[in-house]
């Protein structure tokens, strides 16, 4: 099929055979699928496509930069509706369309139903397990599934029919994965796209283009590693959500009395918040690209010294970090070290930090409670480049000299009425030690 050029004018015949159903479907599916991105230049080249007249002998075919009319084209009152492809396009949408099949592995082939029906189960539960996984409701015709995607929701199935879940305990298992692989994939691109725009100078639409090109070389590597990274994930939380979770208990009600608001909750945590100070209005003074890169640079060193400091990262929110651990001095380092190398840092803001030792609900991935809460409204009283604790986390730290714990006035804080916070500072020892940068 040739491309419009500016100046061409179209053959018209009145006799032109119509095309059917399934040549236009045919013809649209070629390409309508995933949009080019931006750059790669526009999908018509002409404000009325046209169509070849079948059964007309094809004239000369274009030039090989695939911009120039054929006139042999024609307007057809049934086509006039369908772009027409350049060259760029064309090679776009089959690099789509190839790495589209060796991630899916198949072609799409089956409907809801006929996907209910390889599960054994009703479309309605098809549709559940399927929304469960971040994606949207699709209508009952269009064949948008794999054999792949039924093998794989089967599994979910079957673990219920086997009596080792229920139907929601299976629900919210493959919610856990479509909402963190979701998060987890658009990181990645992202990440991929921004290494090419900073360190080969391209332009936002090349490095998406060449990302697309190179990424079939990285499934297999990064898939094992996810792979792997799952199963050491899982033996870690073993560790910190069963064995340990006892000696956290007594750890903890030895300052205590049972009568604690948080008392029904499980798990003792030091649960901790770090946040960027003056972070709206330098995000107004700064373009896209630096707030990314300033943004970046602040998660990943909390990252890094909760990853260091034996901590959680729970969850990032711009310009503050939630994250856990499981002793109370655990949490006094991770807070000290964030708040040392936010003030160390020529690019970054200081921080307000905050830790507090209690009880949490762990839920979805998400801590609550107030613990949680408390954090949260420490942090916001807190100076800029200083860490407050509440009155019951200073009194777990005392006991040992490593912290001195500097007496606040009391402050009224919503949701828990008057609090006497303490000015958490080191007394002894070096801290967290980071990796040299």
């Amino acid at each position: 099929m040739a491309d419009e050029g500016a100046g061409g004018q179209a053959q018209s015949d009145a006799g032109a055979a119509e095309y059917s159903d399934e040549e236009l479907a045919a013809a649209r599916a070629d390409w309508s699928d995933f949009p080019a991105p931006r750059g790669h230049g526009p999908l018509l080249t002409s404000p009325v496509p046209r169509v070849p007249n079948r059964g007309f002998t094809p004239g000369p075919q274009p030039q090989d930069d695939g911009e120039r009319e054929d006139p042999q084209y024609h307007r057809s009152s049934v086509t006039a509706a369908i772009p027409i492809p350049g060259r760029r396009e064309r090679d776009w949408h089959g690099n789509i369309r190839k790495l589209e099949h060796q991630l899916l592995g198949a072609e799409r082939t089956l409907t809801y139903r006929q996907m209910a029906s390889r599960m054994g189960v009703s479309t309605h539960s098809a549709r559940r397990l399927w929304r469960a996984l971040g994606f949207p409701n699709l209508d009952e015709d269009i064949k948008a599934f794999t054999e792949a995607d039924a093998d794989a929701l089967a599994r979910m199935v079957e673990l219920v029919r086997d009596g080792h879940l229920n139907q929601e305990a299976a629900i919210s298992l493959t919610r856990s994965v479509g909402q963190m692989t979701d998060r987890m994939v658009v990181w990645q691109i992202e990440a991929l796209v921004e290494d090419k725009i900073a360190n080969e100078r391209l332009t936002d639409a090349q490095a998406r283009s060449q990302v697309v090109e190179e990424l079939p070389q990285l499934i297999e590597p990064v898939q094992q590693l996810m792979n792997y990274a799952w199963r050491r994930q899982l033996s870690a939380a073993l560790q910190r959500l069963t064995v340990r979770v006892e000696s956290g208990l007594a750890s903890l009600s030895r300052s205590r009395d049972g009568t604690e608001d948080d008392a029904p909750l499980p798990l003792a945590r030091a649960v901790g918040f770090a946040d960027l100070v003056s972070y709206t209005s330098l995000s107004r003074q700064m373009n896209e690209r630096t707030l990314a890169q300033m943004v970046q640079r602040f998660e990943s060193r909390c990252a890094e010294i909760i990853s260091i400091g034996g901590g959680r990262l729970v969850k990032t929110v711009g310009d503050e970090v939630l994250y856990n651990a499981e002793t109370p001095e655990a949490g006094a380092e991770i807070a000290l070290a964030l708040s040392e190398s936010m003030a160390a840092d020529d690019v970054l803001p200081q921080a307000r930090v905050s830790v507090v030792w209690g009880r949490v609900l762990s839920r979805m991935g998400d801590i609550y409670g107030p613990t949680v809460n408390l954090a949260a409204r420490l942090t916001g009283i807190a100076d800029p480049g200083t860490v407050l604790v509440d009155e019951a986390t200073a009194e777990a730290l005392e006991v040992t000299e490593d912290y001195l714990l500097v007496p606040q006035p009391p402050r009224l804080v919503r949701g828990f009425g008057e609090v006497s916070p303490h000015l958490l500072l080191r007394a002894n020892g070096s801290g967290i030690s980071l990796d040299s940068h």
